[in-house]
């Protein structure tokens, strides 16, 4: 696995986390009268790292790296149907969600737990990455 891949497994790690945070927060608020349903997007992560494989050859070129400070975007869902009864969460949908996460969570982070045991065996001299 290249240092690069890790970097956006990382990433994503991260943002698993933010997702668990704003999946929580939707449940949490089943109950709110006029709370808006929350979703929220790796997309600008993923498009970071795509775009950071495009080289420039000369100075007039436009630069694609454009690093934000949040890479995540947390948007409120404008759908209207009061599925709970007094706003648009629906319980079953964030369960099953808060179920996908954690197993992406999970997954992602045995991935990356390889990946540094793999370099922690080479530097003991017993394996290779």
């Amino acid at each position: 696995m290249s240092i690069s891949t890790i970097k956006l497994l990382e990433k994503f790690i991260d943002f698993c986390a933010e997702r668990n945070k704003v999946i929580s927060n939707n449940i949490a608020n089943i109950g709110t009268e006029n709370y808006r349903r929350q979703e929220i997007s790796f997309d600008k992560v993923l498009g970071e790292e795509l775009n950071s494989k495009i080289k420039t050859t000369r100075e007039r070129h436009i630069k694609f790296n454009m690093i934000e400070d949040d890479p995540y975007s947390v948007q409120s869902e404008k759908i209207k149907e009061y599925t709970s009864g007094v706003n648009n969460v629906d319980i079953e949908k964030e369960m099953a969600d808060l179920a996908e996460n954690t197993l992406l969570f999970k997954f992602t982070s045995k991935k990356i737990g390889d990946y540094y045991r793999g370099i922690q065996n080479v530097i003991k001299g017993g394996g290779r990455v």
